[in-house]
């Protein structure tokens, strides 16, 4: 079954019934776009045709089976494939005609990206199409589609080395970044391009205001774009995304997978001898066998310019996301609060899912506010919202004012075999790397080599885990390094959100033509009854310890404090639940395998974990506990070696 939302069918019926009316006098016009900071643009002297000043916002008048499609080579400076000529950037454009015809100037919605040719966009894989004359037919996702006839352009971008661009890329580095950079200065007349015939080309149709979008590693990108303070760049929409490559390709020292990103580089690129040399230059300074924070990491970690951003930050992410890990979020958010940049934040229950998918409705609409503020200066009170979205059960959202909701944790204490009692002694892990994820968190109440198990009383009162927990562990070693993997675990019996899964009814957000058409399927989510559910997972090399660049090997034999950061969460723990905190060494299933066969002592009354939660507190159970586990589902750790991810 295919729906479409009325208000969407009656806007653009009234729309194209109007357009032969259309007058305008006068110069050219464009709507204000508020600055940085987020104070108002200036007056509006002329309304365009697709503002309401009523309600506020675009309304879809502009015929988008009419639009201007077009095909563009945006000019570079760099040459990344040694071939002797600079590198090309293809540029896609659909935008409507009747703005061009008034000469009313409009702002740009873009989705720079890798994947417009290897593997597609959205849920259901869609790539680019062309016409026979090689002007952009489709363009994938539905941005285009509603965005168009509301007085917008939709700007598609093959980042360098892929697609219809030529060079090489440097898989989230210095140059690929710099390829949405140019796109963005010829948008705003700082740079020049051309026709497929070499015809020069300008952007005189639009303001200059630029919002990227994306999921992923297109939301990865505009992350980095708008870490280098780029001008015209307003606002970003980063869904999914990476903000450090070192953080996703590896946690603490501990890589997930090995030769990650030559791999990224050859499946998304053009398969070409030069582009070969490039990616094994990847391969050769990614550091993989030492784990180590080097200069090739620093050139992809848009942390540390963070202070750049000028553009606005509407970001999403999955509290289950274990492809794209839910530390990249909350630090980006941590770094763009401390520069003061205006920002909002929706966390779903899901893994790497685009909130279209999980709450289209809601979404789009969001969207649409967040768009027409930042992009056409429309003063509809979108950032005067709740600043904070957060689905706490399926389908069940709250709102906050900000997060994380606790910015100083908690401090549990440690004791043999229980979480919340200051312990006396210390306790022992062998390095046991057959141990599954099922493993550890089965039996909890028994002894299992390789694993030690602290378990807290059944919660009093309900707890919200809100923010980045940590494990502070005083250890001694009998090995000058080994990995500490921590798992934070909640038992208690419960239907818990287990995924999604696509249905045959779909919507359609926007207007359709024969060859790019607005409707997609639609998803519902999944619940499984089970008797435990992981809140949060982290790794560590221990010699990485105090220093990514730098380790300190172990001294075997004498004591060291190691601080294991888990994922961020945001998770609200039922009364009579449960907490359980999972101690082993090596992890084969979730890291690349490094078992190193350490032996560790654990000083108790040195060692806590960290737990950010608003409210209440945890206490030691006062007498032994049974508690039960049966592993209906095993566990899966994404591939990341899979785009779909």
């Amino acid at each position: 079954m295919t729906s479409v939302r009325a208000r969407v069918t009656i806007l653009v019926s009234s729309a194209v019934l109007s357009l032969g009316s259309v007058t305008v006098s006068g110069a050219a016009v464009a709507a204000p776009v508020p600055d940085g900071s987020g104070a108002p643009g200036p007056a509006v002297t002329s309304v365009p045709q697709h503002v309401d000043q009523r309600t506020k916002s675009t309304q879809p008048v502009y015929d988008y089976a009419a639009a201007i499609r077009e095909s563009v080579y945006v000019d570079t400076t760099m040459d990344t494939d040694s071939d002797g000529k600079n590198d090309v950037i293809a540029v896609d454009i659909v935008r409507p005609s009747e703005t061009a015809l008034t000469g009313v100037k409009i702002p740009v919605i873009m989705d720079a990206s890798p994947y417009y040719t290897c593997c597609g966009r959205g849920n259901e894989s869609e790539k680019k199409t062309y016409d026979a004359d090689g002007v952009i037919r489709k363009m994938p996702l539905f941005y285009d589609n509603y965005f168009v006839p509301r007085g917008y352009a939709m700007v598609g971008v093959d980042i360098v080395g892929t697609g219809r661009s030529t060079g090489c890329g440097d898989v989230g580095g210095p140059n690929e970044i710099q390829s949405v950079v140019d796109v963005i200065d010829w948008l705003n007349g700082r740079n020049t391009a051309h026709t497929a015939d070499g015809q020069k080309v300008s952007a005189s149709w639009t303001t200059g205001a630029v919002g990227m979008i994306g999921k992923s590693y297109d939301g990865t990108l505009a992350n980095g774009v708008a870490a280098t303070g780029v001008k015209g760049l307003k606002t970003i929409v980063p869904i999914s995304a990476i903000s450090s490559w070192y953080d996703y390709t590896r946690s603490g020292g501990v890589p997930y997978s090995d030769d990650y990103m030559p791999w990224l580089g050859a499946y998304v690129g053009h398969d070409s001898p030069a582009c070969d040399d490039v990616r094994g230059d990847l391969g050769d300074n990614d550091d993989d066998e030492t784990g180590n924070y080097t200069s090739f990491w620093a050139a992809r970690d848009y942390l540390k310019n963070a202070s750049k951003v000028k553009a606005s930050v509407f970001m999403t992410h999955g509290l289950s996301d274990y492809n794209v890990q839910t530390n990249h979020f909350s630090q980006w958010w941590s770094a763009l609060s401390r520069n003061k940049v205006p920002r909002k934040l929706w966390l779903g229950l899901e893994d790497h899912v685009d909130p279209f998918e999980f709450r289209r409705d809601e979404w789009v609409d969001e969207l649409h506010q967040w768009f027409d503020y930042w992009l056409q200066g429309l003063q509809n009170g979108v950032m005067k919202d709740p600043m904070v979205s957060v689905e706490t059960s399926p389908d069940v959202w709250r709102n906050y004012q900000t997060w994380p909701a606790v910015n100083r944790p908690l401090p549990v204490p440690l004791a043999a075999g229980k979480l919340g009692a200051l312990g006396k002694g210390s306790v022992t892990v062998t390095d046991d790397p057959d141990l599954t994820e099922d493993d550890i968190v089965a039996d909890p109440s028994e002894v299992i080599a390789g694993r030690q198990m602290f378990l807290s009383a059944p919660l009093p009162a309900p707890v919200r885990i809100s923010g980045t927990a940590s494990v502070t562990l005083k250890v001694k070693s009998d090995s000058a390094t080994t990995p500490i993997t921590a798992r934070l675990i909640e038992y208690g019996d419960a239907e818990r959100y287990s995924g999604i899964r696509r249905t045959d009814d779909s919507t359609c957000e926007g207007s359709s033509t024969d060859y790019d058409d607005s409707c997609y399927f639609t998803v519902e989510k999944l619940t499984t009854e089970s008797d435990h559910g992981i809140v949060s997972r982290g790794w560590i090399d221990a010699a990485h310890s105090k220093s990514l660049s730098n380790p300190t090997p172990l001294t075997p034999g004498k004591w060291t404090t190691v601080n294991v950061p888990l994922r961020a969460q945001d998770e609200v723990i039922p009364k009579g639940r449960i907490l359980g905190l999972a101690v082993t060494l090596s992890d084969t299933e979730w890291t690349s395998p490094n078992d190193t066969g350490a032996t560790i002592d654990i000083d108790l009354t040195a060692s806590k974990l960290n737990l950010p939660v608003t409210s209440g507190h945890l206490t030691a159970p006062t007498a032994p506990q049974s508690i039960q586990v049966k592993i209906t589902t095993p566990t899966q750790r994404p591939n990341l070696h899979d785009p779909k991810n």
